[in-house]
């Protein structure tokens, strides 16, 4: 049956995917000093990380409306699977279950189904590329809903920061302790449980940091010979690089992709930050 990919734009996609008219991004807005800069193809990254670093002002992030997601759920495909950052972290999952019930109350009952990822960044990614992969295989749309939901809660989500001051100031470390000073170069790893932020350990320095993710990744890697790692980083490709090696030295893996940050992931991950799924 044919389908539709619609994400919104916390996922990453590679540049092919572009041109694809079965995947869709939904932009988020966001503002840095009373600009509102979209999340869209037009993004540019080293614009937007310059204003955050000569802002003082946390920058904010705004969902899309329901309206934006209704009208990408207008399309030929009979299946649509739709992709949010946690519903933790952002409205837009709900934006996307009113954007449904709008569809279906104008237009009739559609194949819709709308996942809460419970990460944000590749983790959208390797859900989205696992509802493209079995809807190719021919599984049916119900099989396919219940096959996301079995792998995003098996699916683990990692991450170390070098700068933790977004996350901080709108309030998104709240269940992170024994954050240090900064000054200390204490660099926390992190991870998701249900969508929320959780600490897994700190490291002296992003290098030391960036090693012990790797290892924590490896260590609980379920069946990775079968999975996709995914590394996405925020403007520090040599980082992402670094922890590929790391973690290919510990274990197979199918594929490894490595993206780097649009807009919503750039601003929560911040200059130099390092995303990691399997």
């Amino acid at each position: 049956m044919s389908y539709k990919i619609v994400a919104d734009s916390c996922c990453e996609f590679p540049g092919k995917y572009k041109e694809d008219s079965r995947y869709e991004r939904i932009p988020l807005g966001l503002e840095v000093e009373d600009e509102l800069i979209m999340d869209d193809e037009n993004f540019d990254q080293a614009y937007f990380l310059s204003k955050v670093a000569a802002s003082p002002k946390c920058p904010k992030s705004f969902c899309p409306s329901p309206e934006k997601f209704r009208d990408s759920y207008c399309t030929d495909a009979e299946n649509v699977f739709v992709f949010t950052l946690s519903s933790k972290l952002s409205g837009s999952y709900n934006s996307a279950e009113v954007g449904k019930k709008l569809y279906q109350e104008k237009y009739g009952h559609k194949n819709i189904f709308v996942c809460d990822s419970e990460s944000a960044s590749c983790g959208e990614t390797q859900l989205a590329f696992k509802a493209a992969q079995w809807s190719e295989e021919g599984l049916p749309f119900a099989e396919i809903c219940q096959r996301l939901t079995d792998y995003r809660d098996r699916m683990n989500t990692y991450f170390v920061l070098d700068n933790l001051e977004t996350l901080r100031k709108n309030g998104r470390l709240s269940r992170v302790k024994a954050l240090v000073a900064s000054t200390l170069s204490i660099k926390p790893v992190m991870g998701a449980t249900k969508g929320e932020i959780i600490q897994l350990g700190q490291a002296i320095g992003i290098k030391k940091a960036l090693a012990k993710m790797a290892d924590i990744v490896a260590k609980e890697a379920v069946d990775p010979e079968e999975k996709t790692l995914m590394i996405t980083h925020c403007n520090c490709l040599q980082r992402a690089e670094s922890v590929k090696e790391m973690v290919l030295s510990k274990i197979k893996v199918k594929d490894v992709l490595i993206m780097d940050t649009m807009g919503v992931s750039s601003m929560y991950a911040n200059d130099g930050g390092v995303i990691v799924t399997l």
